[in-house]
């Protein structure tokens, strides 16, 4: 229950915030039509373009919610109710953004496993929800916060995908699905970045939850 009030608490402060929403919305097309003329390259660039987006507006909401959560916390909800409808609406929200991109590109590219370019785009969603709110835990400024998921979008952009930097990145998970995705390849390199992607979001949830338990944590105090 507290997790569904939360998710439509995110929702309507999304929604207020219709400028910065077109933006970040157009953010992916921005990436993709830079490299349309190459299937496997624009298809990659859309994916890390919608993961940039949803981790930046996770950041954004999670910031304006400061306000709201101690009071949230007070009146009994818990931290993993919180956090929980918190991802619950951005994870929504990212994955109608995701799916609406993969029927642009399904349309005008060429996609060997057009399945796995589906499911390339949920992961990035799956993933940026979680770790967007995790850089907003760690950095509670958003000019820090939006500066940080800049740098790690450009190292991930720029990494080499078979390097060991790339791999401790949180999106590797979408460029290995989709090298399968668009060039083909064994089916392990899908397995690979599920495993991956699980293992990033279990820990940017986690760490999300450890900061957030400490910093709502309720002063109990002795009875009279």
């Amino acid at each position: 229950m507290t997790a569904l009030v939360v998710a439509g608490l995110s929702a309507r402060e999304m929604s207020r915030r219709w400028t910065a929403l077109l933006l970040l919305i157009s953010l992916p097309l921005w990436f993709y039509l830079v490299r349309r003329d190459l299937a496997g390259q624009s298809t990659r660039m859309l994916a890390l373009g919608i993961g940039w987006a949803v981790s930046t507006l996770t950041l954004f909401v999670v910031n304006a919610a400061r306000g709201v959560d101690p009071r949230l916390r007070l009146s009994g909800a818990s931290v993993a109710g919180i956090i929980g409808g918190r991802l619950i609406a951005m994870t929504g929200a990212g994955t109608v953004l995701a799916l609406g991109y993969f029927a642009l590109a399904a349309l005008d590219q060429d996609i060997l496993h057009p399945w796995a370019a589906a499911l390339m785009m949920l992961v990035t969603t799956l993933v940026a929800a979680p770790f967007g709110s995790l850089v907003g835990a760690l950095l509670p400024r958003e000019l820090e916060g939006a500066l940080a998921l800049l740098s790690v979008c450009a190292v991930q952009m720029l990494a080499d995908p078979a390097g060991l930097v790339a791999k401790f990145m949180p999106f590797w998970a979408a460029r290995e699905i989709g090298t399968y995705a668009i060039d083909g390849g064994p089916i392990d390199m899908v397995w690979r970045g599920l495993g991956h992607a699980a293992l990033i979001w279990l820990l940017c949830t986690g760490i999300t939850l450890a900061v957030f338990a400490r910093r709502l944590r309720v002063a109990r105090y002795p009875e009279p």
